[in-house]
């Protein structure tokens, strides 16, 4: 992976060799003039021909990020340290003091405060905190008692859901080694790491945190894992003795660097300590963690406070959050705009004599238009999808995320560990003159047995397959030439055969060498069966070293007169030692390119046979590695889940585009995104190919106004520094796209906190990951994303069908209350179609559990067919606006129809006198009147939570797909069995309200009915004929969702750009 002349070794687990960086192929990389240095070294450090008093003049404040380009004596000298000896004791002390602790400052954990001012901050709670105070202003402790009842079970349910989601998640992690060696005055010394100091020499051995960001110096067969902070799927193998030329190289590819919070895999090093605390690679990330918003720089304080409070305000008046958050504060503020307006337009009929009645009147209208029970049914709509989605094995941090995710448009995905398994398998065997092998979806990288094996595209089996001899000789190097053990934990006796549960397998070693091990296991050809039985021993072995890049061992056997050679390594080391001619070397080298740009990691396999009386052979490791035979190659990378192309394809289908931004190589991460249908050729977002993959260096330098410029933005990003997602997710956000950014890595977590909605691996995600995102995968399946997206948008629609419902009732109790303003009783004052309490019954009751219902109904089956909804227009779209006026004027109505049937028809206009404030012998004919009107308005309600199940479809019809016929609606209504039993609770409890002495007249303030009943049926059956003919017209003229009949998928594939998909084996 580093900047070298030769390929890589054998044991260097990273990606192909050819896919590394090379600074000839990176002619865009800016000018040695333009870099913010004072020089910058050369490849030789003896070449360097500046003075030591040059070197000294370094401001290593300033150039510290580009330790790599300079050479060990040059930094010695700038941080004033001896490489043999390092700092005194005392220099150590004085550094500690000036610089601080070697500590690593997290991102700020939540306090409960923080959780439960999260809960309040929207204008909706806002809204019902002062309708709270105002009802206990005019002594309704009843009304005032129910709302409060509403905000705390608001607050209480929202704080447990976010509480408990932050125990499970909580972290706030040392992301430094607690422990390291340090040499201190000639000493080893092992010293806490936030103790460390810029300049102390370090010493690195195998299964070490490394504490701080070094400049290597010396070493042998260093490697490291990264993967947390560079996105490699593997570990890195550093070369201490190169300095580089360039600066801005990725950080992947710095070889000479190791980085705080990575751990040493193999190997030891020594290295100086270039940068510690916040400075290091791994502190910037998290600066970016803990920079709260985007404050601008302003250039005065006063400017900068002033922004400061404007977001203050916003985010408490919940102007700062997901669509649905934003949308329903705008709604709350707009609501109650308007309940002041009706409560003035009140005062107004009453010239401005504001007496107790008709205050409380007004504060009754303005109540009637406030739907109190919207944040309780929303906040346990949520709750319980988080529920649902923890089945899913999605946790979800924030109950506003669940709802957001269903909006995505964009998916920015890492790769490593997210889109693949994470673990390297052997994908291709290549032997000259005989057939290509293939392995195909494997799903466990340490079971012989997982997936399945192909010869030139025929699916064999391996038990029957006959082996060639070159194929034996293959299986027998890989197997052989090999320091990994795979086993089964149940019974290792029967390693190699196919009765073992999956589950059982596991390794240890190398990943390479662990795929190469799995893969002769998968040929009865492991290494323990080769050993069975002593025929085989173990002359000499000639380990991996960095300078040879291969490594060799040596078997003799019992039943004959030689030995065996064998040797892997990478193709350009292995190819000068094979005595093939060179029109065979140009076959190899051609097949290796090939392979290669698969996205293959490629290992050459040779061998050879020697005379068992040899010796010098057995000593000599030069003479036992020449004039080898070639015998094969294999190719190995790190898979795709098998869940991964079809979670890709659904999401493609959904209108979702996905990108892959990963700090892997760009011909890997090709090969992947093809593999898994990020860059299918047939996708219609895959037209652009100058700008679909893209490595991150050429992204990083296009300014914001010439990234705005790209037609379409990378779907591949490779070589990604966290800078890089975060411009990315910017990228995003100024074309006005929802973004999910997924990923696991420390490197992720400043984009999975800017982006809309961060979704963080659980197995083997980082704590800061986990921290940064709205969600966390406890399977670290992409395929789970898909789930997720899918209960967003269920989510979304059932918000929108019981906000449907809620508003449709507040419209048509302002409806009536307002046009009841012209029922005067004896005294001249309005008389209420409805009492206070009938309406808080209504809104808190009857609706709440009707609501709740509408929230809980189930995905329909074209839910992911669709395109992502207008995200701008939000849940209030033209239609539900349109809907909610027509229905609520509908029932408004039939409200006013029902009241004035019985108190101007039978009850001749006999309104009584003070019948607003309670019963008395002249309040007959308006208690009735009021009765009817509640038991009309409740059962309306009822009919109406089954009717705006869907917002076209006729209620006699409404899931086509799944029940049809006459008798359709019967099963389609018993599927939501919540909401059934909610509208049958619903009609029953109208009788008890309206018949149960003293509750009737002293609560509820109306009496018993009897043939006022016929009444309110008649209302029923005028309303369900009145919203069945709007439908058909939507239907009809296709106005909203009347326009799209149900989805297929051969539709949403058409749209989508995709080829249907073909079932192959």
């Amino acid at each position: 992976m580093g900047i070298e002349d030769s390929q890589l070794d054998v044991e260097e687990t990273t990606e192909p060799p050819i896919c590394g960086f090379d600074e000839k192929q990176h002619s865009k990389y800016p000018p040695e003039s333009t870099l913010k240095r004072d020089f910058l070294p050369s490849q030789d450090p003896s070449t360097d021909k500046r003075s030591s008093s040059v070197v000294g003049s370094i401001n290593w404040e300033e150039q510290h990020e580009y330790a790599h380009t300079f050479t060990p004596q040059q930094i010695a000298e700038t941080l004033e340290v001896d490489l043999q000896n390092g700092l005194s004791a005392t220099e150590a002390a004085s550094r500690l003091e000036r610089d601080g602790p070697n500590k690593v400052k997290g991102a700020e954990g939540l306090s409960l405060w923080k959780i439960l001012l999260r809960q309040v901050s929207n204008s909706l709670t806002l809204v019902l905190v002062i309708t709270m105070a105002l009802s206990f202003g005019i002594n309704d402790f009843i009304e005032g008692g129910v709302i409060t009842a509403v905000i705390v079970l608001n607050v209480v349910v929202g704080f447990f859901q976010d509480f408990k989601a932050e125990k499970t998640i909580m972290s706030l992690y040392a992301l430094s080694a607690p422990v390291c060696k340090v040499i201190r005055e000639g000493r080893i010394e092992s010293v806490k790491a936030e103790t460390l100091v810029v300049g102390d020499i370090v010493q690195l051995a195998v299964g070490d945190v490394v504490p701080a960001d070094l400049r290597l110096f010396d070493g042998m067969n260093l490697s490291t894992d990264e993967a947390l902070l560079t996105g490699e799927s593997l570990p890195i193998l550093k070369t201490p003795f190169n300095t580089f030329t360039r600066s801005d190289i990725p950080i992947g590819d710095r070889t000479n660097m190791v980085y705080s919070a990575s751990t040493v895999t193999q190997g030891r090093a020594k290295g100086i300590v270039t940068a510690s605390a916040m400075r290091t690679e791994v502190g910037k990330i998290a600066a970016l963690l803990r920079r709260q918003g985007s404050i601008p720089e302003a250039s005065t304080k006063a400017r900068r406070t002033w922004f400061k409070f404007k977001l203050g305000i916003k985010t408490i008046l919940g102007l700062v959050g997901t669509p649905l958050t934003v949308t329903l504060s705008k709604f709350a503020l707009l609501l109650f705009a308007l309940a002041i307006t009706l409560a003035i337009i009140v005062f107004s009929t009453s010239k401005w004599h504001v007496s107790g009645e008709v205050l409380i009147y007004g504060i009754c209208v303005a109540v009637a238009v406030i739907p109190e029970s919207l944040i309780a049914v929303l906040t346990v709509t949520m709750a319980v999808g988080t529920k649902a989605m923890v089945k899913g094995n999605v946790i979800v941090r924030k109950l506003q995320a669940l709802e957001a995710v269903g909006g995505v448009t964009n998916i920015c995905s890492d790769k490593t560990g997210t889109l693949t398994q994470g673990k390297m398998i052997a994908r291709k065997i290549w032997i000259p003159g005989n057939s290509t092998i293939t392995i195909h979806e494997t799903t466990n990288p340490f079971d012989p047995n997982s997936g399945f094996v192909k010869i030139d595209g025929l699916e064999i089996d391996e038990d029957k397959f006959e082996h060639t001899q070159q194929l034996n000789k293959l299986l027998s190097a890989i197997a052989l030439c090999n320091l990994s053990t795979v086993q089964n934990n149940s019974d290792k006796s029967t390693m190699d055969t196919n009765s073992i549960p999956a589950d059982s397998w596991t390794a240890s070693g190398e990943p390479t060498e662990i795929a190469l091990q799995v893969l002769a296991m998968r040929f009865n050809s492991g290494k323990t069966s080769l050993l069975q039985g002593g025929h085989r021993n173990l002359l000499a072995e000639f380990p991996f070293d960095s300078s040879k890049k291969r490594m060799s061992v040596i078997y003799s056997s019992t039943n004959q007169r030689q030995s065996d050679v064998f040797t892997k390594g990478a193709a350009e080391v292995i190819l000068p030692l094979l005595t093939s001619s060179d029109e065979q070397k140009n076959e190899i080298q051609s097949m290796v390119d090939q392979m290669a740009g698969e996205g293959l990691r490629v290992l050459c396999i040779a061998h050879k046979a020697i005379s068992k009386d040899d010796t010098a052979q057995l000593s000599t490791r030069d003479l036992a590695e020449s004039d080898l035979d070639f015998v094969g190659l294999v190719g190995l990378y790190d898979p795709p889940r098998l869940e991964t192309a079809g979670a890709v394809r659904k999401c493609q289908i959904a209108g979702i585009t996905v990108h892959m931004l990963t700090g892997d190589h760009i011909r890997t991460a090709t090969a992947i995104a093809r593999e898994v249908g990020i860059l299918s050729p047939t996708a219609a977002n895959a037209a652009d190919s100058g700008s679909i993959i893209m490595p991150a260096a050429e992204f990083d330098k296009l300014t914001d106004a010439e990234i705005d410029a790209i037609e379409t933005l990378p779907l591949v990003l490779a070589r990604c520094s966290p800078t890089t997602k975060v411009r990315m997710v910017e990228a995003m956000h100024r074309r006005k796209a929802f973004c999910v950014m997924t990923g696991d890595g420390v490197n992720d977590s400043p984009a999975l906190k800017r982006a809309d909605v961060g979704i963080a691996m659980g197995l083997n995600g980082s704590d800061v990951a986990k921290e940064a995102a709205d969600m966390v995968l406890t399977d670290d399946n992409f395929a789970s994303i898909v789930r997720a997206v899918e209960e967003g948008r269920r989510l979304f629609d059932n918000i929108q069908k019981f906000l449907m419902h809620l508003l449709i009732s507040n419209i048509s109790q302002v409806i009536l209350l307002l046009i009841g303003l012209a029922f005067k009783d004896a005294d001249n004052h309005s008389v209420f179609p409805l009492s206070p309490l009938e309406i808080l019954w209504v809104n808190l009751i009857t609706s709440s559990f009707l609501a709740l219902g509408l929230g809980l109904e189930e995905a329909q089956p074209d839910i992911m067919l669709r395109p992502p909804h207008d995200l701008r227009v939000g849940v209030f779209t033209r239609e539900l606006i349109t809907d909610k006026m027509i229905y609520g004027s509908f029932m408004g109505s039939l409200c006013l129809v029902a009241f004035v049937s019985v108190s101007y028809g039978a009850g001749g206009g006999n309104l009584g006198d003070g019948c607003n404030e309670g019963w008395n012998e002249f309040c007959g004919v308006v208690f009735r009147a009021r009765a009817t009107t509640y038991a009309t308005l409740s059962w309306l309600l009822l009919v109406t939570a089954w009717e705006v199940k869907h917002f076209s479809r006729s209620l006699f019809n409404l899931d086509p797909l799944r029940n049809s016929g006459p008798l359709s609606i019967f099963p389609t209504l018993w599927r939501n069995r919540f909401l059934f039993w909610a509208v049958v609770a619903g009609f029953t409890i109208t009788f008890p309200v309206v018949y149960i002495p003293v509750i009737n007249r002293a609560v509820f303030k109306h009496g018993a009915i009897t043939w006022e009943w016929g009444v309110v049926c008649g209302c029923v059956v005028v309303y369900l004929g009145l919203v069945e003919s709007w439908k058909a017209i939507k239907r009809r003229f296709g106005i909203g969702s009347g326009k799209h009949k149900l989805l297929t998928i051969e539709d949403a594939e058409m749209r989508a750009g995709l080829a249907p998909l073909v079932m192959k084996r």
